[in-house]
């Protein structure tokens, strides 16, 4: 193995997380975002504001002060064959953009092994699951094309468990850690290319930082299972919380989305989960609904889902009906999953008549 991978990330908001812990542990990070993105992290380098536990008040570490490097491009100039691994942080809909399609199509024909860390699976992952028929499942995707041709061999999901957000008044190279929990990885089909990801947890979870007060562990590690299932549990969270911030006219937070109706929410959850195990996974792949509720309490902002239909996108990550779409397919339905569908294809019904009358 080399001493360091080299690893592109597309997508510099969220990916900066998961690039400041791989900059951590010695590794070189590219991030593919916009040119004034770029600008800002070439030069003042990009930060990620961290809770520690026993620390009062947030850490800034910054990618200039750490052993690996972190620095930026646009995607017209990304050049995926000189990188080991290519991870997608870029929403969904990003990806049908010329330019980042064009990135993709290289990435495709890079034969590269890709990393998701969407919420919403690449088409490709989802050809790893049998008894899943992902074809079915391409009305869910924004553009599904952008996936055709990539080799599943070649895709994993990794959940995006860590919760983090852009600071509003913060520049746009900072990134703030609200609930500092674990990537959790499947394993590529590749033993070598599982193997890259278990060196890459273990520099993670070996890195430290130092303070003027003294050397600290951060937290957010990345953790890599055989089963391809665990970062399905994501979906669980998702349709009993962020998907459920969206109301018929206005939005709610996280918390109040799970803790006004917890009997609802648990419902829904384990709905899912069902589902999950019905597609072959094993019930200890599935985090605990109490787990779960207990760190919703500290989600106290819309969900991403729910600020971008309120800001008026005409497109958001569908994992709301991938997961309705999936359940069809095994005969599972649920009146408060169809609602929350519903929901949303009004939204954004409403937000698209809407651009098209500006």
């Amino acid at each position: 193995m080399p001493d360091k991978y080299n690893v592109l990330i597309l997508g510099a908001s969220y990916g900066s997380l998961l690039g400041v812990k791989l900059a951590m542990a010695n590794h070189t990070v590219r991030l593919v975002c916009l040119p004034e993105e770029a600008d800002l992290i070439n030069s003042e380098g990009a930060i990620v504001k961290f809770p520690i536990r026993d620390h009062d008040g947030l850490i800034d570490i910054c990618t200039l002060d750490l052993a690996g490097s972190v620095s930026a491009l646009g995607p017209e100039q990304a050049c995926p064959e000189q990188f080991d691994l290519v991870v997608l942080a870029m929403q969904e809909p990003q990806y049908r953009h010329r330019n980042i399609r064009d990135l993709l199509n290289r990435v495709r024909d890079s034969a590269r092994p890709c990393m998701s860390i969407m919420n919403m699976p690449p088409l490709p992952y989802l050809k790893r699951i049998s008894g899943l028929d992902a074809e079915a499942c391409r009305d869910c995707y924004t553009d599904a094309s952008v996936w055709d041709a990539f080799d599943p061999e070649l895709m994993t999901l990794c959940s995006p468990d860590p919760q983090a957000f852009r600071p509003p008044d913060q520049p746009a190279n900072v990134l703030q850690v609200r609930l500092p929990t674990n990537f959790k990885a499947a394993r590529f089909e590749s033993g070598t290319h599982t193997r890259m990801l278990r060196r890459l947890e273990s520099d993670i979870q070996n890195a430290r930082y130092e303070l003027p007060s003294g050397v600290i562990e951060v937290p957010v590690k990345l953790r890599v299972h055989d089963s391809v299932f665990v970062p399905m549990a994501k979906w669980s969270m998702l349709l009993a919380g962020n998907y459920r911030c969206i109301g018929s006219d206005q939005m709610r937070s996280i918390r109040d989305a799970v803790h006004q109706n917890l009997d609802e929410s648990r419902v829904v959850y384990d709905w899912v989960s069902r589902l999950c195990i019905a597609l072959g996974a094993d019930a200890s792949d599935m985090v605990p609904f109490e787990k779960y509720a207990r760190a919703a309490q500290f989600l106290v902002t819309p969900s991403s889902a729910a600020r971008a239909l309120a800001a008026g996108a005409p497109d958001i990550e569908r994992v709301d009906r991938l997961v309705q779409t999936i359940g069809a397919q095994h005969d599972h339905q649920l009146a408060a999953v169809d609602d929350t569908v519903a929901r949303v294809d009004s939204w954004l019904a409403r937000n698209r008549r809407d651009r098209m009358t500006q």
